[in-house]
């Protein structure tokens, strides 16, 4: 279970403080088991700091709490706050990464048999897509339903999500998809085969947590292989 541990602390002293956390970073490099950690200051008391550090289980935490380095690093910190700094300890019961959430259901949408209309509610009206198999970026949610359509109409195809990150206003997927050419698709007839590729998209997400622009990297070129539309090459 995730475990976050919050440090609170009054100091006026914070640009100090925070030269001493980088020196902790480099002193612990290769034995901190601490996974991502942040520090906010209070928006009405700029004395008033919170340290936010994030480790995968609170066994985890305590070996790095165990650390020579960490010790040393906290009693300068005690030195640098106006009062002993108090420790929250947390067990993560939820954590709800929105912009995750909101690009797994755009995948679930695009593969399944309804409409595309709920893709109002998860892409921007203004999206803006970048697909280096077409000629022109595709711009806007309607033109972009259109070439989503395309593919449907060419497939009956599911996808499987192998990988996410998120990282602020951006979501990287990879994917892998499996599909059945059952109609038309750029000119070529169907045949009926079986296909698959893999393929990686990063999407932006605006200030309403709507998809704002994406770009996507998948085998193109390996797919039309394999429904046969490349000449074969000459040795």
């Amino acid at each position: 279970m995730t475990f976050v541990q919050l440090i609170d602390c009054k100091t006026s002293r914070l640009e100090e403080m925070d030269r001493l956390l980088d020196k902790w970073v480099e002193q612990t490099k290769g034995k901190r088991t601490a996974t991502h950690a942040m520090v906010g200051k209070d928006h009405s008391d700029a004395t008033h700091v919170v340290e936010i550090v994030e480790f995968p289980s609170y066994e985890e935490a305590m070996r790095n709490s165990g650390l020579p380095e960490t010790d040393r690093i906290f009693k300068e910190m005690v030195a640098l706050c106006e009062e002993t700094p108090t420790f929250t300890d947390l067990d993560v019961v939820r954590d709800a990464r929105l912009n995750a959430d909101a690009a797994r259901r755009f995948f679930e949408v695009l593969q399944s048999e309804g409409d595309l209309s709920p893709m109002a509610g998860l892409v921007a009206e203004h999206y803006h897509d970048h697909d280096p198999a077409n000629e022109q970026d595709t711009m806007g949610l309607d033109q972009f339903r259109r070439e989503m359509t395309m593919w449907r109409n060419g497939f009956d195809f599911t996808m499987r999500i192998e990988d996410q990150i998120a990282e602020g206003d951006r979501v990287c997927t990879r994917w892998s998809w499996d599909a059945t050419h059952k109609g038309e698709f750029l000119g070529i007839p169907p045949t009926g085969k079986k296909v698959s590729m893999t393929g990686t998209t990063i999407f932006r997400f605006d200030s309403h947590g709507k998809i704002a622009e994406g770009w996507w990297q998948y085998d193109r070129l390996g797919l039309m292989a394999q429904l046969g539309a490349l000449e074969p090459t000459e040795l």
